[in-house]
This record gives C-alpha cells, structure tokens and sequence, in this order.
C-alpha cells in the first residue's frame, strides 16, 4: 500500500489513543523526551526503544517491531514453524472448549518449558514479502502467532463466525491488493487479541457498529495462540491432545 505513513505518525496515533503526551509516554516507557521526539519526527526506533514502549502502549513487542517496520529478532519469534499446523488444529478444538476447561489449557501451555531455538527462523517466502502497508502489519502479526495465511483463515472463520476467506484472500490482505475494510478490521483484532480501537488507531479505518467479539470464546482463544507461539510442535500436539481430551469429558 503507497503512503505508509512513518512510524512517528502511527506512535502519535496510539499515543493519543492511550491519552498520552510526550511526556506522559516518556515517563511511562522510562525513555527520554529528546529521544522522543527525534522518532515523531522521523526518525526510524532503535529496537531497544521498541522494547520499552510496547509495554506503556500495552502491546506485544514483537508486534510493535512489525507496526515500526523493523524485523522482528529472532528470540521474539515464534519458536517452531513446524507447530503452525497444530496451531490451526488446537485453534479448532480450544473454541468448543469451556471456559474453564480453557483456562485450564492456557495453565498448561504457560507451565511447559521453553526450549531454545534449534534452528533459525525460516526466511519469509517470496509470497510473504510484503510491501509497506496496514494489510501487510496484519498479516505480519498473524506470523507473530504462527499462523500462515491458511491459519489465519481457519482462525477468522471460527473466532468470528462469519469471516470465511480463502488463503488467496488473506495473501491479498497482505500485498495490498484486497480492501481493508472496517469487517475485516475488526475480525484481524478479534484474532491478533488487540482492542478493534487500537487497530483504527493505526490504520485510521473506524469500526462500524458493534465491535465485541461475536464469539465468547474469541479473547481466550487469542490468548491460547498468542502463548503457544513459544512451544515446539511436539509441544502444541500435547496441547492439541489434552484439548481433545477434555472435550470427551
């Protein structure tokens, strides 16, 4: 998408999303207000500011790299590309779960350990190479997550109940070539587990009407995929397994 404003527009976005002022921003991220400005107006974030401000804007870091345009590092990455087909079946189970019972899975995933990387993150596929814009942002937080374009399709189509796209679709979300529309918006926050406000923020795109999850189970299921994202595939069957198991129960 041409005209993807600067990442100190987008920060003035969200910072007066939050009711933020500079000032109000420094003292909350613990960086200097000179710095600041020099990135308001202009200047590209170091990572190491990055890192302090996704906290006082209540977002994911990595997701802040993908909004500033900065490669995600590698220890922010998800941990195994291998698990991103039992993401989608774990996806599919977790949301005809209870809550209770999905409570019971996010305890789980969060007491399993993280092992280090084995091998280094997969390069993007040629098909993932996006040019600058909000639909490449949202497909890229999708990655965040470790969900492909055919991931994200099963994850809109149960979390919202009504957004039934194709992969094709989603890669045209990504490359600029499909309409961001308020729907879709709201259906990418519902999934991402970012408030539909903070996305309009960015994007400057204003949800129409009601924009709840239409799907109870939507926040906890988000929840579910933002936390597995550190898991090894092994890892996110034995997940996929004891969310089957508690649907027998």
């Amino acid at each position: 998408m041409a005209g993807y404003p600067a990442f100190g527009v987008l920060l003035a976005r969200l910072s007066d999303r939050r009711r933020l002022d500079i000032g109000g921003l420094s003292g909350l991220a613990g960086v200097g207000e000179s710095e600041l400005r020099t990135v308001f107006d202009g200047v590209v974030p170091s990572p190491s500011l990055l890192r302090r401000l996704a906290p006082a804007l209540r977002l994911h870091v990595a997701d802040l790299f993908v909004i500033a345009g900065v490669a995600v590092p590698e220890e922010l990455a998800p941990l195994d590309a291998n698990a991103r087909v039992w993401v989608r079946r774990l996806v599919g189970r977790a949301v005809y779960l209870s809550p209770e019972h999905r409570r019971r899975l996010l305890r789980l995933v969060r007491s399993l350990p993280q092992w280090d990387r084995t091998q280094p993150v997969p390069p993007p596929q040629k098909r993932e190479q996006y040019e600058p814009g909000f639909g490449a942002v949202l497909v890229r937080m999708l990655g965040n997550r470790n969900l492909d374009w055919s991931g994200g399709v099963w994850a809109l189509g149960l979390l919202t109940r009504h957004l039934y796209l194709s992969a094709a679709t989603i890669g045209m979300v990504g490359h600029g070539r499909k309409e961001l529309t308020p729907d879709l918006l709201v259906g990418f926050a519902t999934v991402l587990g970012i408030p539909a406000d903070d996305l309009a923020a960015i994007t400057g795109i204003e949800p129409a009407g009601d924009i709840s999850p239409p799907n109870p189970a939507a926040a906890e299921v988000a929840e579910l995929i933002w936390e597995v994202r550190r898991l090894t595939a092994d890892q996110v069957r034995q997940v996929c397994d004891e969310a089957e198991s508690m649907r027998q129960e």
